[in-house]
């Protein structure tokens, strides 16, 4: 079951019921009626006047009393609206079911307790449909007092949870604050007015996760940014003005109606973007972070290698008794995948490290503690971020990796399962099933004119360091025809031969 909450808050209750009672954008809307409020459903319910319309004066009047008695102390916009859906294919609930799970939201967000439905606000739950409810309430206690709002939406989670055990529903991940900031419904229209792809909020991740991965330090960090043509503002502190505390994002075709750049700042494209929790990626200053001459020659091996060991390292966790311990390495996890798809300019392997990108972050925004599996990871992706255009030879070394990256993916997904992420685990199985995909591209038959590239069993099992000569990515000329010797002089008594 999801629970979404409508923001941002409304200002006026009545053209909210009156959509809801009314026949949707596309005749979608069937019975409406009320199943649960801060008072019996059968004493809200809007009457029919003689026409057939209803009645809503009333029940609006109801709604926004308290409200209008607190005044100027009022909310600005005092209307708080839930819509809670079933999966497609779970059972139909009753209106009894539905109303017990409307009941236990409000209890949960604190707007109506249990036991205090003359003191808290007032509200209804609203059918006009088999598979969802709406809740609408006023932000207004009938004690005079303001409810607060605060973490409603992780409560919200919470009362889908316990309803998807208590009836049986299709179970949904808890709300573990690992899931990126989506797009509003606002940038996504505006996004598609102006033709692009996606909305720039999904652009910017993937770009500032992109060169996160490929720097190695906070400046070399802007500077790639400010390459890739992002624009940059840094905040600095108060105290020292040379100290920068945080940092914001914009994409310079994305304004507001007066012209001005729409700034994101990292917390608020995903959790793991917050400047602190990048420096946590890069490496300590004073530590030698060059590479040698061998992996620069041989930067595609090396991160499969690098790649491979995490694998190993976290089926070693998982088979042992401390699973959490594999946090690191699934975290960078992350970087490998983005700086290979950089690397590549590949949009499936562009779209596998956007898939896994929930599932590379620990639950609750914490910050794992540095592993060696997991600098190894942080360290391949700068590798390959600075010296694998010199080795991209598309028709066998990154075929390699994706092979390597997707038995980290699926191990990841292991992990996240056997601690009951499983939101994370999809999006690790996502990945993996987007590395397979791009594997099979690489892996096909060449066009008109070139060779096919080698099996995916067989790079599988190539050797390393060592690696087998690559395949040409376009056959060789052929060689020109021999020209016919003119036929030899008949010796004696030999008759010319016959042409």
């Amino acid at each position: 079951m999801i629970g979404k909450i409508t923001a941002p808050h409304g200002e006026r209750v009545e053209p909210l019921i009156r959509y809801l009672y009314g026949p949707g954008r596309r005749e979608e809307h069937t019975d409406p009626h009320i199943l649960a409020g801060w008072r019996h459903p059968a004493e809200l319910e809007p009457p029919l006047r003689p026409d057939g319309t209803r009645d809503f004066p009333k029940l609006s009047g109801l709604l926004n009393q308290p409200h209008a008695a607190m005044g100027s102390w009022g909310f600005a916009r005092p209307v708080w609206h839930c819509s809670m859906r079933a999966a497609p294919e779970d059972k139909t609930l009753s209106d009894d079911e539905w109303a017990q799970i409307a009941c236990e939201v409000m209890h949960r967000t604190g707007l109506a307790p249990y036991g205090e439905e003359d003191d808290a606000v007032r509200w209804v739950a609203i059918r006009h449909g088999e598979d969802h409810i709406h809740i609408v309430a006023m932000l207004a206690r009938q004690d005079g007092r303001r409810p607060s709002v605060r973490n409603d939406r992780y409560r919200v989670r919470d009362a889908c949870l316990a309803a998807e055990r208590r009836y049986g529903l299709r179970p949904t991940a808890p709300g573990d604050r690992t899931a990126a900031r989506q797009p509003s419904r606002a940038e996504t229209e505006k996004a598609a007015r102006h033709g692009a792809e996606e909305a720039p909020r999904v652009t910017l991740r993937r770009q500032v996760s992109t060169a996160a991965a490929a720097a190695a330090s906070e400046q070399e960090f802007f500077a790639r940014l400010r390459q890739a043509g992002v624009l940059v503002r840094t905040r600095r502190s108060s105290r020292d003005p040379g100290q920068v505390t945080g940092y914001a994002v914009a994409l310079p075709g994305d304004t507001t109606r007066t012209g001005d750049p729409v700034w994101y700042g990292g917390g608020k494209l995903a959790a793991d973007l917050t400047l602190p929790k990048l420096r946590r990626r890069w490496p300590r200053p004073g530590r030698d972070d060059r590479f040698t001459a061998a992996e620069r020659s041989a930067a595609w091996e090396h991160v499969a290698q690098v790649v491979d060991h995490a694998s190993a390292h976290i089926r070693s966790l998982l088979a042992g008794d401390d699973p959490g311990a594999a946090a690191d390495a699934a975290w960078a996890t992350s970087d490998t995948l983005h700086a290979a798809a950089a690397a590549l300019g590949s949009r499936i392997l562009r779209q596998a490290a956007d898939a896994y990108d929930r599932a590379a972050r620990a639950p609750y925004g914490r910050t794992p503690a540095p592993t060696p599996a997991g600098d190894g990871l942080r360290r391949a992706a700068r590798l390959l971020s600075a010296y694998g255009y010199i080795t991209s030879d598309p028709s066998f070394r990154p075929l390699v990796l994706m092979i390597r990256l997707a038995v980290l993916a699926e191990a990841v997904a292991d992990l996240r399962q056997s601690q009951q992420h499983a939101a994370q685990a999809a999006g690790a199985l996502r990945a993996a099933q987007q590395l397979h995909a791009a594997r099979g591209i690489y892996a096909a038959p060449g066009a008109a004119g070139q060779r096919p590239a080698r099996s995916a069993a067989t790079l599988a099992g190539a050797g390393f360091p060592v690696p087998p000569r690559p395949v040409p990515a376009t056959p060789s000329a052929p060689e020109p025809s021999p020209r016919p010797r003119p036929p030899a002089p008949p010796g004696p008594g030999q008759q010319p031969r016959r042409q």
